[in-house]
């Protein structure tokens, strides 16, 4: 298959070769195969051999414990470089640099697809230099803060490669925060903590809603417009397209966006799955790296190995880790038997599990501590006893971390995981969004 074509891919049905689009099929069930794979042989071997099952779940509670402390660490760090950065006033350090003057066009999705080749015309009409041009992709309820276009340039003309970038900010969703509801706004800002984390770890970093591209990139590229998760797939294009030599710089700068809220609580809680089911949809970038991966041979092994396994861990986990921590350390006692009931890692299974997760805890009381740190003033239209309320629960919400966990995060995961092995593609779903 030639290069052009393979970046262009959707779903299995757009490969003409019958062969590819059996094996770029059966990539599409990977996803669904390790998650459905993992939750139901924990079940099974409960039953069979439950001592297995039962020494599997500890050093799974350890290996997560070990990794949210590990999070914590990089979550912290990148809390206080984005607070640096948004002090700093990048107008100045920009003009600071040489040839700091290029303009800014903007567009999104298919959207973004369509303004790129309209303002290709105007910038060739012009004649000016792809390389003076970025473009940042917003989605439509995002606000920027003063100093990010600032911000952004001055990453861009201090990279040593800069064309060959994407540029991702931190995103928060601030926008209406003070008037959703509890669950979606632990939901957000799980989200925004994710992304800090992401920015720590450069290297598997990709870029994710509000983000700014190179024109050069943009026109070589072309912005995908058939895909749900256009955000990331541009990156996995460029990735493709540049043999590697492509990565995400990160910008500790924030861009504002709206959390889910809908006209009542069970409407935004059904959103809140629906969005979360959207972006877990981003599962489809699997079979397109792996395939991708098959068909350039000029990405070395290592970084595909690397690439692949990032990625499938990430849609693993989050598709079956809170069901095995909150869920699943009581099968083996419950599918065990007596035989094993009546044994000494029986006794202690749920004690050791649970004292791990106490400790793990940390994780949640660092973010309960840092989004209130994140937070906007509480509007002053809001009554007094309103806003001390507000202010006072905002601490506390971080208790339905593990229900969110579940059904927020595991759940719409699975469903969409599923939907793709089974065939049945996702459409481009708007999340409604209002403000009171």
């Amino acid at each position: 298959m030639e290069k052009k074509e393979y970046l262009n891919i959707s779903k299995a049905s757009d490969i003409k070769n019958p062969k590819e689009r059996r094996l770029y099929r059966f990539f599409e069930m990977i996803p669904a195969i390790l998650s459905l794979g993992t939750l139901l042989g924990v079940f099974v071997f409960s039953w069979l051999v439950p001592s297995w099952v039962a020494i599997f779940i500890i050093c799974f509670c350890f290996y997560y414990l070990f990794r949210i402390l590990y999070f914590s660490v990089h979550q912290i760090a990148g809390y206080f470089r984005v607070k640096s950065n948004m002090k700093k006033e990048w107008l100045k350090e920009l003009r600071r640099l040489p040839k700091w003057k290029p303009n800014e066009i903007g567009g999104k999705g298919s959207n973004a697809a369509w303004a790129g080749k309209e303002a290709k015309k105007l910038i060739d009409h012009l004649k000016i230099p792809y390389e003076n041009i970025l473009f940042s992709a917003f989605d439509i309820d995002t606000k920027v803060f003063p100093g990010y276009f600032a911000c952004v340039t001055w990453h861009y003309l201090t990279e040593k490669n800069p064309m060959q970038a994407s540029y991702q900010p931190v995103p928060v969703y601030n926008n209406n925060i003070w008037s959703a509801p509890a669950f979606s706004r632990v939901v957000s800002t799980s989200n925004t903590f994710w992304q800090m984390i992401q920015q720590e770890r450069a290297e598997k970093l990709t870029t994710y809603s509000s983000h700014t591209i190179p024109a050069k990139v943009f026109f070589e590229v072309e912005y995908p417009a058939n895909v749900v998760s256009d955000d990331s797939r541009i990156f996995w294009k460029a990735y493709l397209y540049y043999d590697g030599d492509y990565r995400v710089v990160p910008v500790y700068y924030m861009v504002s966006m709206d959390a889910v809220m809908a006209k009542n609580f069970w409407q935004t809680a059904i959103n809140q799955y629906k969005q979360q089911k959207r972006w877990a949809w981003g599962c489809d970038e699997i079979p397109y790296i792996i395939f991708g991966f098959l068909n350039n041979r000029k990405i070395s092994t290592s970084a595909k190995f690397s690439q692949i396994y990032t990625i499938l861990d990430g849609f693993w986990s989050w598709a079956t880790a809170a069901l095995l921590l909150f869920l699943l350390g009581w099968l083996p006692i419950l599918l065990g038997g007596q035989k094993f009931n009546f044994t000494v890692l029986s006794f202690n299974l749920p004690i050791l599990t649970s004292r791990i997760m106490t400790i793990s805890m940390i994780g949640m009381l660092v973010s309960a501590v840092l989004s209130t740190m994140l937070l906007p003033p509480v509007p002053k239209e809001f009554k007094w006893y309103v806003r001390w309320y507000k202010k006072s629960t905002v601490f506390l919400q971080w208790i339905f971390l593990p229900v969110t966990l579940i059904l927020f995060g595991a759940l719409p995961a699975l469903d969409a995981q599923i939907r793709l092995m089974l065939g049945r593609y996702m459409g481009f779903w708007v999340t409604e969004k209002i403000r009171k």
